[in-house]
């Protein structure tokens, strides 16, 4: 395993393997990897001759009151994380070098951006979409792996992919949980004991809507008053948002039908945190919650 701090020389390694016609699969992350990332890592090396996981806590994608300080780093864990499951190249990017000096150029995919977080986190997706962009250039991965639990960001790099041209397939894995179904996140130490048990209040909304729907119900608002119920019987929770939308365009639906998605943000204290399932339904057959 090969750690590299250099855009420059990442490039230059990276170029004798593409021209040997060797699949590179790449992962980033900004560390305080999980069992989440594992999986990525881990579908990366089942399909790709290389694999790269970049490890960057990027300082665009945070407001001015976010926890970009505190934002849990854990450098060493990380790199033999990522030796155990035999990554080939582990990129370590300083934010000098990705953001220089009087750096002025922005990805932003519009609309999409702007929905479900985008409403509670102005510019997040805008750095998101530009430092994914910026990787890519660097890497010049045959594929990008990235996990469903980060729906919207998932939907969002799949947009400026196809819209920009970019010659990388987006593969979306099946969020990971813990066994009482809180999906693991870098943000979940933040959580204290008593936080971390109503924590679980997230995917047990998630699991009442499933089961609703299962059992007929169509109307979106009557869906998210249930979710919210439930939600609010815990102290330290603070939704943010609960909405069903279209799973493409993340417009707000009345009627569930064809792709859907429904994400929640939910405070439990300080902690924000983010939840989601996609489904399908159809007239012709039973909605499919994935």
């Amino acid at each position: 395993m090969k750690t590299v701090k250099s855009p420059a020389v990442l490039y230059k390694s990276l170029k004798k393997f593409r021209s040997a016609g060797k699949a590179i699969g790449f992962v980033p992350t900004m560390g305080a990897l999980h069992a989440g990332h594992l999986s990525l890592i881990r579908q990366a090396r089942k399909e790709n001759a290389i694999v790269v996981v970049s490890i960057f806590v990027n300082p665009t994608q945070f407001g001015p009151k976010e926890d970009l300080k505190k934002y849990p780093r854990a450098l060493n864990k990380d790199l033999a994380f990522c030796r155990k499951e035999r990554v080939d190249f582990v990129f370590l990017p300083r934010t000098k070098e990705m953001y220089r000096e009087g750096f002025s150029t922005y990805v932003n995919v519009e609309r999409l951006s702007e929905a479900l977080c985008g409403k509670s986190r102005p510019g997040h997706f805008r750095g998101v979409a530009t430092i994914v962009a910026k990787l890519l250039n660097i890497i010049q991965p045959d594929s990008i792996y990235l996990g469903q639990k980060d729906a919207q960001q998932a939907i969002i790099v799949r947009r400026m992919v196809k819209d920009l041209n970019i010659p990388v397939r987006v593969k979306i894995m099946p969020t990971v949980r813990q066994k009482d179904g809180l999906a693991l996140s870098s943000r979940n130490s933040y959580l204290n004991s008593k936080e971390r048990k109503e924590a679980s209040v997230l995917s047990a909304a998630l699991n009442l809507a499933k089961l609703l729907i299962r059992s007929g119900a169509r109307d979106a608002s009557r869906i998210i008053s249930r979710m919210r119920r439930l939600i609010n019987q815990k102290k330290n929770a603070g939704i943010d948002y609960i909405a069903i939308v279209d799973a493409e365009s993340l417009k707000p639906v009345r009627k569930i039908s064809g792709e859907y998605l429904i994400a929640l943000a939910v405070r439990i204290g300080p902690t924000r945190l983010i939840d989601n399932f996609q489904g399908r339904f159809s007239t012709q057959s039973e909605s499919v919650p994935r």
